[in-house]
């Protein structure tokens, strides 16, 4: 080769080293943050960078903290991509959209009660939400607006608010979303605090925190804190002896975010929904159990009249010729997650969503008897109903360290595993929770099991506990058998 035709390739191949990612000018500088870029960028190192900078994420897979789906079919991935550019809230520019969004709405209520010779529109009605926190904060307003209006008839003076200030009654293990609807809403919230081991809304007590100013009770299927639930079928009877004398009659909502779209594919769960005489709506997370990316929720109220949502809460909207209600709060969002959705309950069935929660129940009841099997820690919640295992140290247990310490070891392994304390009146206790996924497969489990095992050897190790030396140093061996 000549010394031409050497430079010449040189050229060549500094020109190829600044069109890759790891030659380009751009690799060579921190991120932008505070300030727009002066100049553009190609869009694949652009791409690269950002994922680069989410490096230090979790991974989906090994987050056992969240409830959100982090896993879908490439079929779902590629049809939510393709909806992306739809306005779900522009009904007459999108009628499909809005027609599966009528669809799902349908398919749930059902799943709920509702007999199937019911239709939407005529029998009951619902709406998609971003999310289930926009799901309860509807299903509060309506339970608002449709006690002011009872209110009223029966001479209720509702700007006195010495005498009738409205009231929400809920257990304390709530979902943060019911505070916030409270707060803006000035509504009194009336905690009814949980007693000794029980971790759900107490049967005993809470109708003592009702009286005419309550605009509803909120049961919930799948508490935060633990994924225990409350005994709406109880509540119900206890409502319904109420309101035989009631100069108010209450009304229940279940906030059924986590388990309203598992317990229809399930055994082990009392009636919850529609079947129960005084639950007027229900809102639950289609990016939970409905198996659909953030965010994604859904509600439904049980009768399409003015008693259970209220007029002034629906804005008339055009769809195919004619009108239909908006119910919604939100605004403009995409379609992409209602068509997922869509494609969800047509593409798995009943049958299909039963396999996945059967499977899922396994790992929960597989990760409680590994769990019980070092004999440090106290089972709280099992998972034999809804998939969540939560779980303290025992009184007895021969460690030196805490729960705190064992979510920090396993970090290292990349395991999101959170502790915290329970609510008020249990607070002093400190439990670590896990959310069992369908994503979570018996493969992964396993995995986290063994990881567990390290972390608890390396944390006897650490902090010196007295039978840290007899402890098993095998690595090899796992807990799973």
């Amino acid at each position: 080769m000549t010394k031409q035709d050497q430079e010449t390739q040189q050229i060549i191949s500094d020109v190829d080293l600044e069109k890759t990612f790891l030659g380009s000018v751009e690799a060579g500088k921190s991120l932008p943050t505070n300030t727009l870029p002066e100049h553009p960028m190609a869009p694949d190192v652009a791409a690269q960078l950002v994922e680069h900078y989410r490096l230090n994420e979790a991974k989906a897979n090994q987050n056992l903290a969240t409830f959100c789906t982090t896993q879908m079919e490439p079929q779902a991935d590629e049809l939510m991509k393709n909806a992306l550019n739809t306005n779900a809230i522009d009904k007459s520019e999108y009628p499909k959209t809005a027609a599966m969004e009528n669809y799902c709405v349908s398919m749930i209520a059902h799943l709920w009660g509702i007999p199937e010779s019911e239709k939407i529109y005529d029998d009951f009605i619902g709406t998609s939400t971003v999310g289930s926190s926009e799901g309860c904060m509807l299903g509060g307003l309506a339970l608002l607006h449709s006690w002011k209006h009872r209110a009223k008839d029966l001479g209720f003076d509702i700007d006195d608010l010495h005498t009738h200030k409205s009231n929400l009654v809920i257990m304390s293990g709530y979902q943060v979303v019911w505070e916030k609807f409270c707060t803006y809403w000035n509504v009194e919230m009336r905690q009814v605090p949980i007693n000794g081991d029980q971790v759900s809304l107490d049967m005993d007590s809470v109708m003592g925190y009702v009286d005419e100013n309550t605009i509803g009770i909120i049961g919930i299927e799948g508490i935060t804190y633990t994924g225990s639930v409350d005994d709406i079928q109880t509540l119900d009877q206890l409502v319904t002896e109420y309101n035989k004398t009631a100069v108010m009659p209450v009304h229940i909502h279940v906030d059924a975010a986590f388990g309203g779209l598992f317990a229809p594919f399930v055994d082990g769960f009392k009636p919850l929904d529609f079947r129960l005489k005084n639950v007027v709506s229900i809102n639950v997370s289609g990016h939970k159990y409905g198996m659909v990316y953030p965010g994604l929720g859904w509600i439904v109220w049980r009768h399409n009249n003015a008693d259970t949502l209220p007029e002034e809460m629906r804005f008339q909207v055009p769809y195919l010729g004619k009108t239909v209600d908006s119910i919604a709060i939100n605004s403009s969002h995409s379609g992409a997650h209602i068509s997922a959705q869509y494609y969800n309950f047509i593409r798995f069935g009943k049958d299909g969503y039963k396999a996945i929660m059967q499977n899922v129940r396994k790992v929960s009841l597989k990760l409680t008897d590994a769990l019980k099997k070092f004999g440090i820690f106290d089972i709280l919640v099992d998972g034999s109903q809804l998939p969540i295992n939560c779980w303290k140290l025992a009184d007895d247990a021969n460690v030196k360290w805490t729960l705190y310490d064992l979510e920090s070891e396993l970090a290292k392994y990349g395991w999101q595993v959170p502790a915290y304390p329970l609510p008020k009146n249990r607070d002093d206790v400190t439990i670590s929770r896990i959310v069992v996924r369908p994503s979570m497969t018996m493969t992964i489990a396993d995995d986290f099991l063994d990881d567990l095992k390290l972390a608890i050897d390396g944390l006897n190790h650490s902090f010196g506990t007295e039978d840290a030396a007899n402890a098993d140093t095998d690595n090899k061996t796992t807990v799973h058998n």
